[in-house]
């Protein structure tokens, strides 16, 4: 079965919505921030406290690392 490239792990909001999406495939998080007041959005990675890119562990053979991304429909 193939999987979704990119999971959206956490939503807030209504009007301005904002979502944090990680690839499945590398891991990396982004942010997702949209408004619809304005029509506007815009994605950016997310950075740790070092300005490094946040990237969440994809061990298949583990679904708490994982967070059982790749299991979801």
């Amino acid at each position: 079965m193939a999987h979704e490239r990119f999971v959206e792990t956490y939503s807030q909001g209504v009007t301005n919505v904002r979502k944090i999406i990680i690839d499945t495939l590398t891991g990396v998080n982004y942010l997702l921030l949209s408004s619809n007041m304005t029509g506007g959005c815009g994605v950016s990675i997310l950075v740790d406290a070092d300005g490094k890119p946040i990237v969440t562990p994809l061990d298949e053979n583990d679904p708490v690392a994982l967070g059982q991304l790749l299991d979801r429909d």
